[in-house]
């Protein structure tokens, strides 16, 4: 009796333990990333007070050298590392150099547009691929088979860049039937109402396929592997023996299980969206933050850049967590070794 009453016990330490080491690594991760990207940002050329100095600081060496006091960017670069975890830790980014406005509601203020294209993006892209690899999965060697998989390695190896200009050239220019860039209209989302809506949705169509479309690629050749390697296991066999129907081979077993390494990918394409959204939101003009590091980059505003990097590495934190959840909810055997 009293080994089974401290079972579960032992089960919620474990628990317990095993979400505070992950919290601990994702701590140190974003710690780090913290770090290598200050200090990369430091050591790459060009100088944020020569570039706010404009004109101004070639003929005044006193000028910039006050503004880069001002800017905090005078003093050893541990010094300065050392301030901005400081910062960072109470959730202050500072300020940006070129707007001079708290970084952090720069930042926010783009978050939303990022979001919306990245998980429509990725949602589509998980969807498509799956359903393309399952299709591709069930007659090997067959026409649809070469048709999808022609289609994947295609969209794999086209630029993002060239993608996205060929679908502006095709649907806006040629046929007229998509706006080309922005988010919206402004004069249609004064209106508000359905109107907006639809103009919102039209606005996304061309931004969406052409992120969606090479993570697409990847998610059908992944589950279309997976599914054949699934297929030629002994349980599939023995579940075909015992008669069951092909429909629930295919849902309870062969899916089930291809979701795993889906999963897998889709967890570390999280980050990689945020990458590919820089390319789509300056070939668009779409208003996220990809387009918002562009111009940072552009302009030498470190610290707009960084703020863009932790957000960036805290959004694949979570996703890898999510990714982690879902794995248990998928595979309850997960859930049973960990508590073992």
């Amino acid at each position: 009796m009293s080994a089974v009453s401290h079972r579960p016990a032992s089960s919620a330490t474990t628990h317990v333990r095993v979400i505070a080491l992950k919290i601990a690594r994702a701590a140190l991760t974003l710690l780090a990333v913290v770090v290598l990207s200050f200090l990369l940002l430091r050591l790459a050329p060009g100088d944020p007070a020569l570039i706010l100095a404009g004109d101004q600081g070639g003929s005044d060496p006193a000028f910039v050298e006050n503004l880069r006091r001002q800017l905090g960017l005078d003093g050893p670069i541990h010094l300065q590392l050392w301030r901005y975890l400081q910062s960072v830790a109470s959730l202050d980014f500072g300020m940006s150099y070129r707007d001079q406005r708290p970084v952090l509601d720069i930042v926010l203020e783009q978050v939303p547009a990022t979001l919306l294209l990245t998980i429509s993006a990725f949602v589509f892209s998980i969807v498509l691929g799956v359903t393309l690899g399952a299709l591709s999965a069930r007659r090997p060697g067959s026409i649809t088979d070469s048709v999808i998989t022609t289609i994947s390695v295609a969209f794999f190896a086209m630029p993002m860049f060239w993608v996205g200009l060929m679908f502006i050239i095709l649907f806006s220019v040629k046929l007229g039937w998509l706006p080309s860039y922005g988010m919206e209209t402004a004069t249609i989302a004064a209106k508000g109402g359905w109107l907006a809506i639809g103009d919102r949705l039209a606005h996304m169509v061309l931004p969406v396929l052409t992120l969606g479309f090479f993570y697409m690629s990847i998610h059908a050749r992944v589950s279309r592997t997976a599914l054949l390697q699934i297929s030629a296991m002994d349980f599939i066999r023995t579940a075909r023996a015992k008669g069951l129907s092909p429909w629930r081979i295919w849902r309870d077993h062969l899916l089930r299980n291809a979701l795993l390494p889906t999963i897998t990918v889709a967890a570390m394409q999280a980050g990689q969206l945020i990458g590919g959204s820089i390319l789509v939101e300056t070939v668009f003009a779409w208003p996220g933050i990809g387009r918002l590091a562009f111009n940072a980059l552009a302009s030498r505003d470190y610290n707009v850049l960084l703020a863009v990097f932790i957000l960036s590495c805290l959004g694949v934190i979570i996703a890898n967590l999510i990714a982690d959840l879902a794995y248990r909810l998928i595979d309850p055997r997960l859930e049973r070794e960990g508590a073992a």
